[in-house]
């Protein structure tokens, strides 16, 4: 078993939370699977309770993700963390062995998905950079808690881009060809999904300005070649006569 640590921020996704935790409790890549119940009004309670050997952290209000991935990283007792969004569908358990599999095997100290429905351009660059599903080591954050609290409700994945980036680690981006995320439009409705997804927008450039958004895209598909290139001297090592 990997020292893995997931965490799994909800709010409000009884329905599709019940595939979440069938393809990670009991996972033997996790150590612990910690959901993060942000202050949900659907009942999401009662099916936590029929998955007795995962950890639930919860409280009254409804305070955003960012706040919630704090709480989680808080908790985490494992050597690495794997954060993955309760609004995926098409999750199974393979999808999570290959989200830590680059981890686990020593390829690379960070992975992040790369999901079916990601938008066309980050499918074209080859690199979903807010994308909610990811491995990184638990010291990247871990003393972090306390800035993250008072991040923007959506900041969280440029925060810990930014912490990458600073550590200079490599990445491996993991395709996950039958995995969509849920859009809020379709969750909320046109008009309150598009509010909600400019709000997530609003928030990244308060973490970074636009500029910083463009600069933390390069450096991490930076990072992300880096690796390959890496990767691909070692194979030339090895095929060498």
């Amino acid at each position: 078993m990997a020292n893995i640590s997931c965490i799994v921020c909800v709010y409000n996704e009884g329905d599709r939370l019940r595939d979440i935790l069938s393809a990670v409790d009991g996972h033997p890549a996790l150590k612990e699977v910690i959901v993060v119940d942000d202050g949900s009004t659907d009942g999401v309670d009662a099916l936590l309770k029929t998955h007795p050997n995962v950890r639930v952290i919860t409280y009254g209000a409804n305070r955003g993700k960012t706040y919630a991935m704090s709480r989680g990283v808080a908790a985490a007792t494992g050597e690495l963390l794997m954060f993955l969004d309760a609004d995926l569908s098409g999750l199974g358990r393979q999808e999570i062995d290959r989200l830590a599999a680059p981890i686990v095997a020593g390829r690379a100290e960070v992975s992040i998905s790369l999901r079916r429905n990601s938008l066309p351009l980050y499918r074209l660059i080859g690199l979903d950079f807010v994308s909610g599903e990811r491995v990184i080591p638990a010291w990247l954050v871990r003393d972090q808690i306390a800035v993250m609290e008072a991040l923007p409700r959506w900041g969280g994945e440029a925060f810990i881009n930014q912490r990458i980036i600073e550590a200079g680690l490599h990445i491996e981006v993991v395709d996950w060809p039958r995995v969509t995320n849920i859009r809020k439009h379709r969750k909320i409705g046109r008009v309150r999904g598009a509010l909600a997804e400019g709000q997530m927008v609003g928030d990244a450039l308060r973490v970074l300005s636009p500029v910083g958004l463009v600069s933390q895209n390069i450096a991490l598909l930076n990072l992300v070649l880096r690796r390959r290139r890496a990767a691909a001297r070692r194979w030339s090592m090895v095929r060498r006569p």
